[in-house]
């Protein structure tokens, strides 16, 4: 990977070159801002204010660019509806057709301003990054709150353009009339769920969704996954991941994520009860269910270091011991040991392999079908949310084979042993190991942005837009400054936790402590509900297990309004702090203040709680992707796992707490574990203030 200076020079647009962001004056600039402030030549406010207007003059010479080329646009579309006029009262075959190619003509130029928005836009955002960085300032803060309300500022329009988006609108609807359908009294309006399917429209439409974060239900979806890629892969690269896909292999990474997620809730309706049936209190429940968490901690960082060399392995030690984990968990009853069954869990928690199946995506997916495999993962995880605790209150029988029980308490861990094991069956028969030969020779290549546009709509390429080079010799001339990472060490994966912390920034820092605090959260209203639901309402396994379910069932609903709907009428960054307000309500409504405690009262907030983390986890993991380094988007430590690891620990916590607050009495856990998580969700929503303005 080359630095981005050296990446804007090759991909610019030729005839346009003059028109760009002068990033390389602009780092310069920030250097020559540096050597003075060090030798007391300048003050700060002069550097903030000087550096201010450099990116004012920027901005406007990109927008009055971008204004300028829209009107030509126009004006040509102007002069296709005279001629599209004229057609309507003389059909001729032949000028249809080349009327046609003369709107997808305009379409292909338009592709390419989108093209320049974008790389202006990219640019943007890494100068005031780089800025922040070297100084130490908040600068970006500064900069976007001053800006981005302003009513003479340009800098929204270069990431929201309504005039690109008529100019869209008026190609698509010229050709949806010029289709073979002449005669028909029905036009494109009348038919809003039939989008024109065009492969210049779709590519369009892909740019300007990428430019105005627009976004979809699947595209939503996917995000939760946080399966991060480098912000501009190259064909060939995505060429070598073509040829280590297979659709089995990816079903059965999807088939893993879906069973541990079964195998991680199916026991929480019935935890309370097997800690009580073994001599125990039921708040112990707190540690049987979350002594997993504790040890997927661990297996999350060899599992990742292991996709590096392997796939399959990973994963047929993961069923195996998750086989075993399962078998010891439901012994654990006839032997009458506590010790045994918190045993079973850990090795449960050794055998998960969430880092693997994220890896997997991420390295033998192509691009055109990563977003869908991406949230083929997250709805494999909610169904499993989902399914886990229904599944359990199936298990309500009781007898014996051989003086071994089976009933409500073990039956999860018989079911899940049997599970395993076909799955075993199935990975060892279909699974297809990737060629480590395709991911090692990804044959390097330039290409300009011409040549990109035209391949983005001969093969139908509908995201991301841009293009990066990577040449065989990386360039460590001016384009390099000391402020800037060595092109040889960006491609570089970090190689230890230490290295990747040291990679964070505050606002990274921040969207993990809110992706902490929202798994907290859920996991206290999760594992406590066994020991709250019986203690204040008598509810039985059944019902616990009807309710735990019922959430797990909203996670696609709520994600399918957010994502069509929501997302696209508001900023990731007012969902984000919104959805964390909504969380801090659900947990105040869930107190036991007024007595007697009720059913409404305690579905009611939870379902608040829960349906509001949801929303936050989406907003939160894609924020989290944009500010996170390029670094992390590989290797043993990368984004994913760090956001693992963080998402764990807070169960942990959460798990533990619910244990100690039982030492208190029963009654004192709801309570508890409430004030904690409380706490922590303010100290999240007053770190989002602090940063808001960097999540831009």
């Amino acid at each position: 990977m080359v630095a981005f200076g050296k990446k804007l020079k090759q991909n610019q647009i030729q005839e346009w070159q003059g028109y760009y962001i002068n990033y390389k004056l602009m780092k310069k600039k920030v250097n020559r801002y540096a050597q003075q402030i060090e030798v007391g030549a300048q003050n700060r406010l002069y550097v903030l204010v000087d550096f201010a207007k450099l990116l004012d003059s920027q901005i406007e010479k990109i927008v009055l660019f971008l204004l300028e080329q829209q009107g030509i646009l126009a004006s040509r579309l102007s002069n296709l509806r005279e001629h599209h006029d004229a057609l309507s009262h003389q059909l001729d075959g032949l000028k249809v057709s080349e009327l046609k190619e003369s709107y997808r003509a305009v379409g292909r130029d338009l592709l390419r301003l989108l093209f320049f928005v974008e790389m202006n836009a990219i640019g943007l955002r890494k100068i005031l990054k780089k800025f922040d960085k070297r100084f130490g300032y908040k600068f970006t803060n500064y900069y976007v709150k001053t800006r981005a309300n302003h009513p003479y500022s340009l800098l929204q329009q270069v990431f929201k353009q309504v005039g690109i988006e008529a100019v869209v609108g008026a190609v698509s609807r010229n050709l949806a009339d010029l289709q073979d359908h002449h005669g028909s009294y029905i036009s494109i309006y009348d038919q809003p769920a039939s989008p024109l399917m065009d492969p210049v429209i779709d590519s369009i439409n892909a740019a300007v969704d990428r430019l105005t974060n627009s976004t979809n239900f699947l595209q939503f979806l996917g995000k939760h996954a946080l399966i991060m890629q480098e912000e501009l892969p190259t064909p060939s690269e995505d060429h070598a991941v073509d040829q280590r896909y297979h659709f089995i292999s990816l079903l059965l990474n999807l088939a893993n994520t879906f069973l541990y997620m079964v195998n991680t809730y199916i026991i929480v309706p019935t935890a309370d009860n097997y800690s009580l049936s073994l001599g125990a209190a039921a708040t112990v429940c707190g540690v049987v269910i979350g002594s997993m968490a504790v040890a997927q901690v661990f297996s999350s960082v060899y599992f990742s270091a292991w996709s590096n060399k392997s796939y399959m392995r990973p994963l047929v030690f993961s069923s195996i011991v998750l086989l075993v984990g399962n078998v010891l968990y439901a012994l654990a009853y006839d032997l009458d040991s506590l010790s045994l069954l918190i045993l079973g869990r850990l090795c449960c928690g050794l055998g998960s392999a969430r880092a693997v199946n994220r890896r997997y995506i991420s390295d033998c997916v192509p691009l055109k079908l990563r977003m869908q495999a991406s949230a083929g993962f997250v709805s494999a995880s909610a169904l499993g949310m989902a399914c886990g605790p229904a599944l359990a209150c199936l298990f309500e029988t009781n007898f014996k084979i051989y003086k071994i029980t089976f009933n409500e308490v073990t039956l999860p861990g018989w079911f899940m042993a049997l599970a395993w094991l076909v799955y075993l069956l199935w990975l060892w028969i279909s699974f297809r190991e990737p060629s480590r030969e395709a991911e090692e020779s990804t044959v390097p290549r330039e290409v300009n942005a011409e040549l990109f546009v035209n391949e983005a709509v001969e093969n139908g390429l509908t995201q991301p837009l841009l293009l990066n080079t990577k040449d065989k010799e990386e360039d460590q001339d001016q384009e390099c400054d000391g402020d800037e990472e060595d092109p040889n060490d960006i491609q570089k994966p970090v190689t230890s936790l230490i290295s990747a912390y040291r990679l964070l920034t505050r606002s990274v820092k921040v969207q993990l402590y809110i992706y902490f605090m929202l798994k907290y959260a859920m996991e206290v209203l999760l594992a406590g509900s066994g020991v709250i639901t019986t203690y204040y309402f008598v509810w039985s396994v059944r019902h616990v297990a009807i309710f735990l379910a019922c959430l797990g069932l909203t996670v696609l609903p709520v994600n399918v309004i957010v994502g069509s709907y929501i997302s696209n009428m508001f900023e990731e960054r007012q969902v984000l702090l919104a959805s964390e307000i909504m969380v801090c309500i659900g947990t105040l409504l869930s107190f036991n203040i007024v007595i007697p405690y009720s059913v409404p009262q305690y579905v009611g907030s939870g379902l608040i709680t829960f349906v509001s983390a949801e929303v936050l986890e989406g907003v939160n993991l894609s924020l989290l992707s944009r500010v996170m380094s390029s670094r992390l988007s590989q290797g043993t430590y990368n984004g994913g796992l760090l956001s693992t690891e963080a998402g764990t620990l807070a169960r942990v916590v959460a798990d533990g707490t619910i244990t100690l607050a039982g030492y208190l009495g029963e009654g004192m856990v709801l309570n508890v574990t409430l004030l904690t998580s409380l706490f922590i969700c303010i100290s999240s929503i007053i770190a989002t203030c602090f940063t808001y303005n960097s999540l831009y």
